[in-house]
């Protein structure tokens, strides 16, 4: 297809005017070849490195999901959540920042990944941590085309806490209090009798994770129309979609509970003229998510299953003696008599609890509505300037949410039990009032406000075998948030010129002049350049011999300098700040006293940007034809003159704390280093009608602080050359024994053995004991040491496509090797009055102190036990199956003649199987809703 230089808007980039003539073929050969960059578009064979691309349209067919960036490190290496682990990227939606949350799947065209320097300086110090451009939809000129799809999902819990039944919870408790040193609080007979689970409401034994509670499964529906077309001088697209999610909960308002959202997106590209071209893009999401006022999952790792004074969630009214008036009277004066059979259970110390607050608290309900313009006009300048353009951009987002809640207040009962008779109920004890709400009450109002204003001219013309391409562009934004008194904003001026010679050799100079408020005047404005060089090997005649076997070979560089603000938490960390009212001082021979105005932060009125410093490597390989692709990237990152306030180089009078004061001002001092190597590598085969597509990704990395103010007694503290995600704890020796302390003629410990060192005079056999690195025979801070790193060393990807006649076979994995974390929830740290988990079974005891795999129970406090350690740490190591799904395509000729052009079905699993050491601590979520893996079945109609 010929192509002739006028241009029509699509989304940030201008496609050829003969794309209004594009039929299907060469729509997606457009999206297989075009890679839409920093306010442009460019052959994928042109990029300059350190960018990737995602086919969302292929994939979508393949591989349904509801979120936009789900397991995407599947397809593009370097991309954890982060792009090459350098914090939260921009997200660009259409060319405005915009959340990725928002936008479906079934409305993207292309996710391109921006990781190099060189791919978003244009866009200033914003994206300095990389950014993510998602290209939404469009028409055209193709017709009218409708496509429907429907999803209904099943999702099913992976696993819940498993925590100790009332027995053993009474029994192990009795343990502690014995260890402790403290009398015992059940006896055997309550124990006995709570073991045989006869009658649950007098000897309860709680079980949040009940199918009392909990339904096995819940459900996710959601349906999409798509309509599109467009003709000589307009194209449409529009994507409407409704979903809605219900919850585990099965009991009181937690059945009602549910999420419902409502898209609509539409945009608009008009052919105005032979020279002027426009768009227009809305989107309006409505989102309402009703939810009970129990906070069922936090409590249920709180809550233990009995107690001295048990908490019995139902009561049955048929307990109460029907011939005791006083309690009867109390129960008809009751508002609130769960299906006309149960008073609500509480004691003295639980007067509110989730189990009533579940029927009868009442209901909140968030409503989030977000609204989503933008617009832009395109100019041909050829008239002026063969090969110019220059084209407009405005927008303005606006997003609220807010709370509608309706309370009660609700009474609830401890009982009496009579000794008489085993269902007996001879006393009601009532806590607090019953009070309906009568009308919900809204608060809780948040909004977001983003207004984009940007211009751009672009030039691109070919002298024969010498192509130029050049962008000036201006381009700012700024965000307004409720509470926030000072707006976010971004404004910078760009310039882009490239060259390539013949598609051999290229040039790409790329540089923005940013402007920050955060800094002082006189230092608010930086220029950021960056410098790219490419070879494509495989033109040269000396690689002619390779033609059989390399398709095509190009290595490319970059080295450059981002100014960066994202690192500034604050305005006016330049500046001088007092508080307005300080510290009263008084003395004695006065009643007078006065508050002081204290200093809280000295000035540094040179404190400047944050440099972000890259030098990166690049190498794009296509062998056999397209058998085999690869695209790798090296890449040498150096963050400098991160702001810290100097403490440890200053004298300590400096700040002082009492009066909080302080008198240092901030610096530019720290520096990082972060270095790594990312790759994805593609391999397409076909045998007849099987078609085979697979591909690898992965990321090496690593990071260290090359620079750091510290002051520090001994080398393993040093923060300085060690890795910037340090996990950092006691080396634990293991547990005490007696050997390991000395006791008087009593049995009272007195002290400890030599060469034992504690963290306070309470430790005891079965406690933990530590390496006392610096030989002071004290547990402290100065003894901790570098026992791992959170971040893993390799992130590794892995997608296969198996395609025979109408069946498809999608397959997406990831795993993730070298990071360490820290068991420190609720669940493995077990002390105090905590919920007992089935991991104190392996608890120290002087019977099991040769096979124990916990310390000794304790109703104390957890400084001895529950502090970072190895004991503790583990490794994250993992592979995930994260998706399988097949797709049929039922034959076209089935359709012959009717509306329908097309039917898919499809079904898939998600997150269903974890490979790993520690899969069971990994998968089991505490305090909060639990994992779950899905299940869905899918139909997409095209009419």
């Amino acid at each position: 297809m010929k192509h002739i230089y006028k241009t029509v808007a699509l989304g940030m980039a201008l496609l050829p005017m003969a794309a209004w003539a594009q039929d299907d073929a060469d729509y997606n050969d457009s999206l297989a070849n075009k890679v839409n960059v920093a306010f442009r578009t460019v052959d994928k064979s042109d990029l300059m490195g350190g960018v990737s691309s995602v086919n969302m349209v292929e994939l979508t067919h393949k591989n349904y999901t509801t979120y936009s960036l789900d397991h995407m490190d599947s397809y593009v290496g370097g991309f954890n959540n982060q792009l090459w682990n350098m914090g939260d990227a921009l997200v660009i939606v259409d060319g405005v920042p915009r959340d990725a949350n928002n936008v479906l799947p079934t409305e993207i065209e292309q996710i391109t990944f921006l990781k190099s320097a060189s791919a978003v300086v244009l866009y200033g110090s914003r994206a300095a941590k990389g950014a993510i451009l998602i290209t939404t939809k469009r028409g055209h000129n193709d017709g009218l085309k409708i496509s429907v799809r429907g999803n209904a999902s099943l999702y099913v819990p992976k696993s819940y806490p498993k925590y100790l039944g009332s027995s053993d919870y009474m029994s192990l408790y009795n343990e502690a209090l014995t260890n402790d040193g403290k009398p015992t609080v059940y006896n055997n007979d309550d124990i006995y009798s709570y073991s045989l689970g006869d009658n649950p409401y007098r000897y309860p034994s709680l079980n949040f994770f009940s199918k009392d509670y909990l339904s096995k499964t819940y459900q996710r529906y959601d349906g999409t129309a798509e309509f599109s077309g467009g003709g000589k001088f307009a194209h449409f697209y529009a994507n409407i979609g409704l979903m809605h999610t219900n919850d585990l909960l099965n009991f009181g308002e937690g059945k009602k509970n549910g999420t419902t959202r409502l898209n609509i997106r539409g945009n608009i590209d008009l052919l105005l003229n032979d020279w002027i071209t426009g768009y227009i893009n809305a989107n309006a999401t409505f989102y309402d998510a009703r939810s009970d006022r129990s906070d069922y999952w936090a409590q249920s790792a709180k809550v233990t299953p009995t107690s001295q004074n048990p908490l019995i969630p139902l009561i049955p009214i048929d307990f109460v003696s029907g011939d005791n008036a006083t309690l009867q009277k109390m129960i008809a004066n009751s508002n609130y008599i769960v299906d006309g059979k149960y008073l609500l259970g509480g004691t003295q110390s639980m007067q509110t609890n989730p189990f009533a607050a579940m029927y009868v608290a009442g209901w909140t309900k968030s409503t989030s509505r977000q609204m989503q313009f933008d617009m832009g006009v395109n100019f041909n300048l050829n008239q002026v300037l063969q090969g110019l353009t220059f084209k407009t951009k405005f927008a303005v987002d606006y997003a609220t949410s807010y709370n509608t809640t309706l309370s009660n207040d609700y009474s609830t009962y401890e009982v009496q039990w009579d000794q008489n008779r085993f269902n007996g109920i001879n006393s009601l004890t009532k806590y607090g009032t019953d009070k309906r709400s009568g009308n919900p009450i809204a608060d809780g109002t948040i909004y977001k406000q983003t207004i984009l204003v940007q211009g751009q001219f672009d030039y691109a013309r070919s002298f024969g075998l010498h192509n130029v391409n050049a962008t000036l562009l201006g381009h700012g934004y700024q965000r307004s948030l409720s509470g926030e008194y000072h707006r976010i904003s971004n404004v910078n001026l760009g310039l882009d010129l490239n060259y390539n010679y013949n598609k051999t050799y290229y040039a790409d100079l790329s540089m923005a002049a940013i402007h920050s408020a955060k800094l002082a005047p006189g230092h608010r404005d930086a220029v950021s350049p960056v410098m790219s060089l490419a070879w494509r090997l495989s033109n040269e005649k000396f690689m002619q011999g390779t033609k059989s076997w390399l398709t095509d070979l190009k290595l490319n560089a970059s080295y450059g300098l981002i100014n960066e603000d994202l690192d500034i938490e604050k305005y006016y960390m330049y500046d001088n700040m007092f508080t307005a009212t300080g510290t009263w001082w008084g003395w004695s021979e006065s009643a007078n006293s006065l508050q002081t105005s204290d200093s809280q932060q000295g000035v540094n009125k040179n404190l400047n940007f944050i440099k972000r410093k890259e030098f990166r490597v690049g190498l794009d390989a296509n062998l056999w034809n397209g058998l085999i692709t690869l695209n790798a990237n090296f890449f040498d990152i150096k963050t400098n003159g991160l702001i810290i306030s100097p403490e440890a180089t200053f004298p300590s009078y400096f700040k002082t704390s009492w009066p909080v004061s302080s008198f240092l001002a901030n610096i530019n001092y720290n520096n990082q280093s972060r270095t790594g190597l990312d790759f994805t590598v593609n391999a397409h085969k076909k045998f007849g009608e099987l078609d085979l597509q697979a591909g690898v990704t992965g990321m090496v990395y690593s990071c260290k602080n090359t620079k750091y103010s510290e002051n520090v007694a001994y080398d393993w503290l040093k923060n300085e050359g060690a890795r910037i995600d340090a996990l950092r704890g006691y080396q634990c020796l293991g547990f005490m024994t007696e050997k390991d302390v000395v006791r008087d003629a009593a049995g009272k410990i007195t002290g400890y053995a030599s060469g034992i060192a504690v963290i306070n005079n309470n430790a005891q056999p079965g406690d933990l004991k530590y390496k006392d690195q610096n030989g002071d025979g004290v547990i402290d801070g100065k003894d901790q040491v570098i026992l791992g790193h959170w971040t893993p060393d390799f992130n590794l990807g892995f997608n296969f496509t198996a395609n025979y006649k109408r069946f498809t076979l999608f397959m997406g994995v990831t795993g993730n090797f070298g990071g360490s974390a820290v068991k420190n929830n609720s669940y493995e740290w077990v002390y105090g009055a905590s919920k007992y988990s089935d991991v104190v079974l392996g608890r120290w005891t002087p019977e099991t102190a040769a096979t124990a795999t916990y310390p000794r129970l304790t109703t104390q406090g957890g400084d001895l036990n529950f502090v970072t350690s190895d004991f503790w740490t583990y490794k994250t190591d993992a592979v995930r199956l994260n998706k399988v799904q097949i797709t049929y395509d039922l034959p076209s000729s089935l359709f012959k003649g009717s509306f329908v052009h097309s039917l898919s079905v499809y079904v898939y699993g998600s997150d269903l199987l974890t490979i790993a050491k520690e899969r069971k601590y990994m998968e089991t979520n505490v305090g909060t809703a639990p994992q779950c893996r899905s299940y869905n079945l899918g139909l997409k109609v095209n009419f």
